[in-house]
C-alpha cells in the first residue's frame, strides 16, 4: 500500500517504521528536524509541510494512497486531515484522538469528519492499565478469540520458581503454551528442554485461567480478582478511564486528585469510585489514608517525574505493586528499573494500536510484543492454509522457524494444541510468530 503518515513525533515514527518495510511509506511534519531525523532513520519519503493543506497532500502523492494516518499532537488536526484527504482522494483514513468525547461522538455516525478508524489514545491507554493490572508481573496481556484465549508476557525476576527450569519442568498448567522466550536481542522458540533464565521475557498463550494460574505461581501479588483496593493517582482523562474501567471490573477504587473543582466533578461521573481531594505527593496523605494496604497504585498524572515520585512513595510505604504513565518513550525502561514495576506509554499503545489495525486486514486480531520484535495473531484456518486438515508437527516442519501454535478455538471450545492436533478447516489458531519470518508465514497460513 501507498500509506501517508501525518505527523513524525514518537507515535507517527513508530509507525512508519512498522509499516516501512511492507508498505510505501510517506510521512510529513512540519518540524524539519524531524523531518531529517526520519529521513536518516526509516526507509520512507519525508515532505516538509502542513498535512491540513491539499497542496502539501497532493505533493505526498494523495490521489494515489490508499491509506492516510493522522498521527499529530492536536485532536482537531488530525481529523481536518482525513477531511482533506477524503476531500481529493479516497484513502483509508485513521485519526489519533487524546479526547474520548471526540471517539463517543464519531462512533454515532459511521465515517463522521471523514475518518474510516479513530483510536482514542487516553482509552487505549486506560484500557491497557486495566488488563496489565489484571496479571501480576505482565507487561503485556491481549485477548484472542472472543477472549477465550490469552497471551500475555512475563518477565522472569531472579527469585522466581522458574528461573533455571526447564520449559518442560515449568510447564505445570493445563492449556497453557509457552510460545517464546525474548532473551536480550533474540527470539527463542523454546523447546522441552529449554532452559527458563532470569532476565528472560516468557511469552504464553492459553486459556484465562491457566495464564492466570501461571501468573500467581511466578509472584505473589494479586490478580484483579483478588485485590481488594486500588488506588488510582491524577484525575486525567485516563485517570477517569482507568477508574471507569475498573468499575466495570466490579472493584471499587480510589481516586486522587488534588484540584477541588476536578475532583467534584470526578466524584459525580464515578459512583463507585471513592474520590480523595489531596496531593498524592504528600507522604502523610498517603499514610493516613492506609493507601499503603493498596494492592495497585496506578499513577496517572500529566507528568512523567510525578509519576515516579507517586510509585516511589507507593513503594516506601509498601504498595506491593505500581503502574505509572510514562510519556517520554525513551524513560520507560529507566522508570521501571528505579521505581515503577509497569510503565505504560501512551504513545507507543497508540502506534502499536495503528498498525495493529492496519495489520489486521490480513489476520483476525494481532498482538506485538517488544516494539514488533514478534507478534502473536489470531487466523481462521482455510482451504489454502498450510494448517489445514494437517497435524501441527507435520505442518510446521515445513514452515520457517519462528512460529508457533498457541491455541486452538473450534466451535467456542479450547483445544491445547499438540504436535499430534490436526488442525480443521473454520479453526481459529492463535499463533506466535518471529517478525523476521512473518510474511512467510502469514502467506503460508
Amino acid at each position: 500500500m501507498r500509506v501517508l503518515v501525518v505527523g513524525a513525533g514518537e507515535v507517527g515514527s513508530n509507525i512508519a517504521e512498522s509499516l516501512d518495510d511492507d508498505h510505501h511509506v510517506v510521512v510529513i511534519d512540519t518540524d524539519p528536524d524531524r523531518i531529517d531525523s526520519i529521513t536518516y532513520s526509516h526507509d520512507v519519503l519525508a515532505i516538509r509541510g502542513d498535512g491540513t493543506s491539499i497542496e502539501t497532500l497532493r505533493e505526498a502523492g494523495i490521489e494515489n494512497a490508499d491509506m492516510v494516518i493522522a498521527s499529530t499532537d492536536v485532536d482537531e488536526t488530525n481529523i481536518v486531515i482525513c477531511g482533506a484527504a477524503k476531500a481529493v482522494g479516497g484513502p483509508f483514513t485513521i485519526a489519533r484522538v487524546k479526547k474520548t468525547t471526540l471517539l463517543r461522538t464519531w462512533e454515532q455516525s459511521t465515517g463522521a469528519f471523514g475518518v474510516d478508524f479513530m483510536v482514542s489514545t487516553n482509552l487505549q491507554t486506560a484500557e491497557t492499565i486495566v488488563r496489565i493490572a489484571g496479571l501480576p508481573n505482565a507487561h503485556d496481556v491481549e485477548a484472542f478469540a472472543g477472549g477465550l484465549v490469552q497471551m500475555a508476557e512475563f518477565e522472569v525476576e531472579p527469585d522466581s520458581p522458574v528461573a533455571g527450569e526447564t520449559v518442560s519442568e515449568a510447564d505445570r498448567f493445563e492449556s497453557l503454551t509457552f510460545a517464546a522466550l525474548l532473551r536480550e536481542d533474540d527470539v527463542i522458540i523454546p523447546r522441552g528442554d529449554t532452559v527458563i533464565t532470569a532476565g528472560d521475557a516468557v511469552v504464553v498463550i492459553g486459556s484465562r485461567e491457566s495464564v492466570r494460574a501461571f501468573a500467581s505461581s511466578l509472584t505473589p501479588e494479586p490478580t484483579l480478582e483478588d485485590a481488594h483496593e486500588v488506588v488510582i493517582v491524577g484525575g486525567t482523562d485516563i485517570g477517569y478511564q482507568t477508574a471507569r474501567l475498573f468499575e466495570a471490573e466490579g472493584l471499587e477504587p480510589r481516586l486522587v486528585e488534588r484540584d477541588p473543582d476536578r475532583a467534584r466533578e470526578l466524584a459525580e461521573q464515578l459512583p463507585g469510585t471513592l474520590v480523595l481531594e489531596s496531593d498524592a505527593t504528600d507522604i502523610d496523605f498517603l499514610v493516613r489514608e492506609h493507601v499503603d494496604e493498596s494492592d495497585i497504585v496506578v499513577s496517572a498524572l500529566e507528568s512523567d517525574e510525578k509519576n515516579l515520585l507517586v510509585s516511589l512513595l507507593a513503594k516506601r510505604i509498601g504498595v506491593e505493586r505500581t503502574i505509572g504513565l510514562v510519556e517520554s518513550g525513551e524513560y520507560v525502561d529507566l522508570f521501571e528499573t528505579v521505581g515503577i514495576d509497569v510503565g505504560v506509554n501512551p504513545r507507543l499503545v497508540t502506534s502499536e494500536e495503528i498498525t495493529r489495525f492496519t495489520r489486521k486486514r490480513r489476520a483476525e486480531n494481532v498482538a506485538m510484543l517488544e516494539s514488533d520484535r514478534a507478534e502473536v495473531l489470531e487466523i481462521e484456518i482455510g482451504e489454502d492454509s498450510a494448517l489445514f486438515e494437517a497435524r501441527i508437527q507435520d505442518a510446521i516442519a515445513d514452515l520457517p522457524d519462528g512460529v508457533v501454535v498457541g491455541a486452538i478455538s473450534r466451535d467456542g471450545d479450547l483445544i491445547t494444541p499438540r504436535g499430534e492436533t490436526v488442525v480443521r478447516g473454520g479453526d481459529h489458531v492463535v499463533l506466535f510468530v518471529d517478525t523476521a519470518v512473518l510474511d512467510e508465514i502469514t502467506s503460508a497460513l
